[in-house]
C-alpha cells in the first residue's frame, strides 16, 4: 500500500470535543500533558500514558491554541528506537481514533519533521517535511475506523531518516460494531477518513463544539470540496427537529440533516474529492427533505453520478417522506485519478444534500503470529534489548517498515500472518538471559546474540527443528550445552568463548563431520570430543554421569552387604547364640556340649570336697 497523504484540517478556532460514547470504552490523551485536564465541554483529556518512549515538548506560541491538549506534545527521538508507540489495552471491538498532530517549531529547529503513523500495524498516514505552513502552526486532526481484536490498540510511528515524529493528542472511543456496513467492508479494513463533509451549514464540528455526535466524528464544512464551476448555491435550514437521526447503528447526529444545500438554477452539485488512487473508497451520502415545497414523492429526483458513472436514482420523500434521516452508501473501486468526483444530476426539480462522507478502504497488513508476539516482548525483557533498538508494537508490522532492528520476519505458508525467522543482536551490549520461551518460535532459523554479556544457561527449549544458525560466541553463558541442540538440523553452531562444562552430546560435534561447522573451543568445562579434552571417567555437564551413579549405587550396595555379614558373624554371634545346622547335627552337639557341662561340675565338686579336708594340691612345674 501507498503512503497516504490526506489529512483532515481544521483551523485551530475550534475547540476540543465533549464526547460520550455507548459504549463502554473511551480514552482522551493529552501527549505531554503533565496532569489530567478538563476542557469547556467538560471532556476529561487524560494525563500523557501508554507511550513507549521519546519526551515531551511545548509548542512555540502557547496563546495561538485554546485548548491545553494542544499546547503540549510528545516527540520521539531517534535515540528511542525508529518504532514507538501509544499501546492501549482495551476491549476487542471497532473503534474511533483520531490524532491531533503539531509542529509549531518546538524543538527551535523550523523543520517539520517526516514520519509515517500505522493503527494496527497498518500504515494510515505519512507527514513530508515540509508540512504546509498552516498546518505546522496550527496543526490537524486525522480520524479513521479500525477494529482492534487482540486486546490492544496500537498508534506507533516511524522515523523517516533521523527525524522525530511528534504528536499533540491521541482519542479512541469504542462504537457500534456493525457501523458503517462492516459486514460488506470486512473487520480486516480500516477506513481512513478522507473527508467528512456537513453541507448547507457554516463552520461546526460535533467532537469540537457543543453539537454532539456520539461516535465523536468530527465534521467540516463542504465550502472547499465543492466544484468551482457551481452556480446558484442555496443553504436551507429545517424549520422543525429531522427525525430518525442518532440511529444504531452509525448514529448520525441530528445536527447534520437540519441544513442542506442546494441549486436555485437548473444545474448539478459537483464535488471534487481528493483520493489516492490506488485504494478503494466507501462513499456515504445524507440526505433530507427539510424544504415545505416538496411534498410528495416525485417532486424531486436526481441521479448520483461518480466519476461519470450513474450509480443510483435518489427520490427522497418516496423513501422515508420529509424531515427524516436518509443515508445511502455506495463503495468505488478501480480509480484511475486522485480526483474523486460526485455529481447530483437533477431529473425532476433541483438536487439537495446535506452531508458526504468519504473513507479509503485500506486492507489491513498481515501481523505477526499473537503467540510470537509474546515471545519476542518475553525476549525483549530477558535479552534487556536497549530503548534506541525500537523493539515496539508488532514485530514484523506494518510490512513497508523495518521490522524491530535485527529481526527479519516471513509470511507463513498461506500469507495470513507474519513469523519471525532470524534474530541477529550481536554486539549490542545485551546483558541479560533467554527467555525459555524462545523455543515457541517455531520458525526461527538464524540466532546470533555474539560479543554480548549474556549469561545464564542455554535453555533446554532452543533446539527447535527450525533452526540452521546458532551464534552464541564470546558471552557468559554457563552450565551445559542442552541436549536439544544434539537433536535439531543445526548446520552451525558457534558456541566458543563462554563459561560452559560438561560432556558435549557427539551428535552435536558431528555437525562439522556433516559439512557444517561447530566452533566450541574457550569454554574450560567441556570435554568429551576432540579436540577437547577427555571428561573424567563419571563426571559430565558439570555433575556425575549416569555411569557415575550407578557405579555409586553398586558400591553402596556392596559395602552395605559387606557391614551386614560384619554385623551377623562378628558382633552379634556369642557364647550363647544359636548354632545354625541340620537337625541330626544340631543334636549331636547338643549331647556333646551336655557331658561337657557334667565333667565340669564333678571336678567343681571334688576340688570343693579337697580343699574343705585341708588338701591343697600343689603342683610341680616340671
Amino acid at each position: 500500500m501507498s503512503p497516504i497523504f490526506f489529512l483532515l484540517f481544521l483551523p485551530i478556532l475550534l475547540s476540543s470535543p465533549s464526547l460520550s460514547s455507548l459504549f463502554d470504552t473511551s480514552y482522551h490523551i493529552d501527549c505531554g500533558g503533565p496532569t489530567n485536564s478538563s476542557d469547556k465541554f467538560n471532556t476529561t483529556w487524560l494525563s500523557d500514558r501508554f507511550y513507549t518512549g521519546g519526551s515531551t515538548g511545548l509548542v512555540s506560541e502557547p496563546l495561538h491554541f485554546q485548548n491545553i491538549q494542544e499546547k503540549t506534545l510528545r516527540f520521539f527521538p531517534i535515540s528511542s528506537g525508529k518504532k514507538n508507540c501509544y499501546i492501549v489495552a482495551v476491549p476487542n471491538g471497532r473503534y474511533y481514533i483520531r490524532t491531533f498532530t503539531v509542529y509549531d517549531n518546538y524543538d527551535g529547529k523550523a523543520h517539520s519533521p517526516s514520519f509515517d503513523l500505522s493503527v494496527e500495524g497498518t500504515l494510515v498516514f505519512s507527514w513530508r517535511s515540509p508540512w504546509p505552513e498552516g498546518i505546522s502552526r496550527s496543526g490537524a486532526y486525522s480520524d479513521l475506523f479500525a477494529f482492534v481484536s487482540d486486546g490492544e490498540a496500537d498508534i506507533c510511528f516511524y522515523s523517516i531518516a533521523t527525524d522525530s515524529p511528534v504528536i499533540g493528542s491521541l482519542e479512541l472511543i469504542q462504537v457500534d460494531p456493525a457501523s458503517y456496513d462492516s459486514a460488506t467492508v470486512g473487520n480486516d479494513s480500516i477506513l481512513v477518513n478522507y473527508g467528512r463533509l456537513s453541507c448547507g451549514s457554516a463552520q461546526w464540528g460535533p467532537g469540537f463544539s457543543n453539537d454532539t455526535d456520539v461516535f465523536g466524528r468530527s465534521w467540516q464544512p463542504d465550502v472547499e470540496f465543492r466544484s468551482h464551476n457551481l452556480n446558484g448555491l442555496k443553504a436551507v435550514s429545517a424549520i422543525k427537529n429531522v427525525i430518525n437521526t442518532d440511529q444504531s447503528p452509525n448514529y448520525f447526529p441530528l445536527k447534520l440533516y437540519q441544513t442542506a444545500l442546494t441549486v436555485t438554477v437548473r444545474g448539478s452539485l459537483e464535488y471534487e474529492l481528493p483520493v489516492d488512487a490506488k485504494l478503494d473508497y466507501l462513499v456515504w451520502f445524507h440526505f433530507a427533505e427539510i424544504d415545505l415545497s416538496v411534498w410528495k414523492a416525485g417532486q424531486r429526483v436526481f441521479d448520483v453520478v461518480i466519476n461519470d458513472k450513474n450509480v443510483s436514482r435518489i427520490d427522497i420523500y418516496k423513501q422515508v417522506g420529509s424531515f427524516a434521516a436518509y443515508s445511502w452508501h455506495y463503495t468505488v473501486k478501480n480509480l484511475s485519478s486522485s480526483i474523486l468526483s460526485v455529481k447530483l444530476v437533477p431529473v425532476v426539480g433541483a438536487p439537495i444534500i446535506c452531508g458526504l462522507e468519504n473513507y479509503a478502504i485500506v486492507p489491513m497488513d498481515l501481523s505477526t503470529v499473537p503467540d510470537q508476539v509474546v515471545v519476542m516482548r518475553a525476549l525483549k525483557e530477558s535479552l534487556r534489548v536497549p530503548d534506541r533498538m525500537g523493539w515496539n508494537g508488532d514485530p514484523c508490522a506494518p510490512t513497508n517498515w523495518d521490522t524491530w532492528e535485527g529481526v527479519t520476519c516471513l509470511p507463513n505458508k498461506d500469507e495470513s500472518a507474519l513469523l519471525v525467522s532470524q534474530i541477529d543482536l550481536g554486539s549490542q551490549g545485551l546483558k541479560g538471559y533467554i527467555s525459555d520461551q524462545i523455543g515457541l518460535l517455531s520458525d526461527l532459523v538464524s540466532l546470533n546474540l555474539s560479543s554480548n554479556s549474556l549469561g545464564g544457561t542455554l535453555p533446554s527449549s532452543l533446539g527447535q527443528r527450525s533452526l540452521k544458525k546458532l551464534d552464541l560466541s564470546n558471552n557468559l553463558f554457563t552450565g551445559s550445552i542442552p541436549d536439544s541442540l544434539a537433536s535439531s538440523n543445526l548446520q552451525l553452531v558457534l558456541l566458543n568463548d563462554n563459561l560452559l562444562d560438561g560432556r558435549v552430546p557427539e551428535e552435536l560435534f558431528s555437525i562439522g563431520v556433516h559439512g557444517g561447522a561447530v566452533d566450541l573451543s574457550a569454554n574450560k568445562g567441556l570435554c568429551g570430543v576432540p579436540p577437547l579434552p577427555d571428561c573424567p571417567l563419571f563426571w559430565e555437564n558439570g555433575g556425575l554421569s549416569t555411569g557415575g551413579k550407578i557405579a555409586i549405587g553398586i558400591s553402596c550396595l556392596v559395602i552395605f552387604c559387606m557391614l551386614l555379614m560384619i554385623y551377623i558373624c562378628c558382633i552379634r554371634r556369642g557364647h550363647h547364640d544359636y548354632d545354625f545346622g541340620l537337625p541330626q547335627e544340631l543334636m549331636a552337639l547338643s549331647a556333646k556340649r551336655n557331658r561337657y557341662h557334667r565333667q565340669k561340675s564333678l571336678m567343681t565338686l571334688e576340688m570343693e570336697s579337697q580343699h574343705a579336708k585341708g588338701f591343697i594340691p600343689s603342683y610341680n612345674s616340671s
